[in-house]
């Protein structure tokens, strides 16, 4: 896309809104100071308390989760927002439709959580199958007794990763390194690094059947909400673990709970539920077999630094021709 003088001018004279769950945790300011202070002709609002209508209308960029101020700005009369640069990899809290609509740009943080995941994900999957959840548990008793368990190792067990993304392949990855044997699941069967095998999500009752370990790593669509269900559980024969690093609503949990004391599951490790908290009466908090974390895999110490980061570098492109260099989201797939 070409541009006159007289557009580029405009471009370099942005409104751009950048929302609490934007602002550097931990240390890191300057990195944002850094990207305000880099082009003065941009104006930068950090809170929306102050803000008039007639400068929410102005707006041409958001940083941040823009759940609450989008449907604001969205309802004025003539909004000026052209992109959106989240501080979530998921986005599907967002009106994609509407945005497909309306022409504005979806950019995510994929790409940053896959370390953080795919660690979170090995440490379950070990405190699992080494005993160490069951041997913290004794030793809060001072119990020297060793925990009533198979203690297994994971080299040669077979891990199905439903969900080949940057999350997926380093999982994947990873668990070659271990010495497991990886199956990846996608929707076209195509190749990805970390896998010995991939296939396709209509071969995906062939690959599970035997599995150790399943770790759901898909997005949340249309086409995934609720996909792990009693028909799914039921077509598993080895008893596996099942690792939820997706999203919750992609698990009845209901069919979870009833597969694992059916026996169809051996354990399960969820970092995501459906609700969400997981409310105190739930029988998935009392459950020995199940290790609950509050959704904090994909945290760690630098985080808010590597999203600048992709923000920066998106900012300077948009300049240049209002395209996004990276993690341009696909309106139409939710992802």
């Amino acid at each position: 896309m070409n541009f006159n003088k007289e557009e580029f001018e405009e471009m370099k004279d942005m409104k751009i809104l950048i929302l609490d769950s934007a602002l550097p945790r931990g240390g890191f300011e300057k990195n944002l100071a850094k990207l305000v202070f880099a082009d003065c002709n941009n104006e930068y609002y950090f809170s929306t308390d102050d803000l008039t209508e007639e400068q929410l209308e102005e707006i041409e960029v958001i940083f941040g989760d823009a759940k609450v101020i989008l449907r604001r700005i969205l309802n004025l009369t003539n909004p000026q927002l052209k992109w959106i640069q989240t501080f979530s990899a998921g986005v599907d809290y967002l009106p994609m439709t509407e945005l497909l609509d309306r022409q504005i740009l979806l950019s995510n943080a994929s790409g940053v959580h896959a370390e953080p995941i795919a660690e979170t994900t090995f440490g379950t999957i070990l405190a699992h199958f080494r005993g160490i959840k069951q041997s913290f548990e004794k030793q809060l008793s001072k119990d020297w007794r060793q925990a009533d368990v198979s203690y297994k190792i994971i080299r040669g067990k077979k891990m199905v990763v439903i969900g080949t993304g940057h999350i997926g392949e380093r999982i994947g990855k990873l668990g070659q390194a271990f010495g497991m044997t990886t199956i990846g699941i996608n929707h076209s069967g195509h190749s990805v690094p970390g896998f010995k095998k991939t296939m396709a999500l209509d071969q995906l009752a062939a690959a599970v059947i035997d599995a150790d370990v399943l770790v759901n790593a898909l997005p949340l669509t249309d086409e995934t909400r609720s996909f792990y269900d009693k028909q799914f559980f039921t077509k598993l024969t080895a008893a596996p673990m099942f690792i939820n690093i997706g999203r919750g609503p992609s698990v009845v949990t209901t069919d979870l709970i009833a597969a694992l004391n059916q026996g169809k599951l051996s354990a399960a490790s969820l970092d995501v539920t459906d609700p969400e908290p997981l409310p105190p009466d739930s029988p998935l908090w009392q459950m020995k077999n199940v290790l609950i974390t509050p959704h904090i895999s994909g945290i760690y110490q630098e985080y808010a630094e590597d999203v600048i980061q992709i923000f920066q570098e998106n900012l300077e492109q948009y300049r240049q021709d209002r395209t996004l260099s990276r993690n341009k989201v696909d309106l139409d797939r939710g992802y």
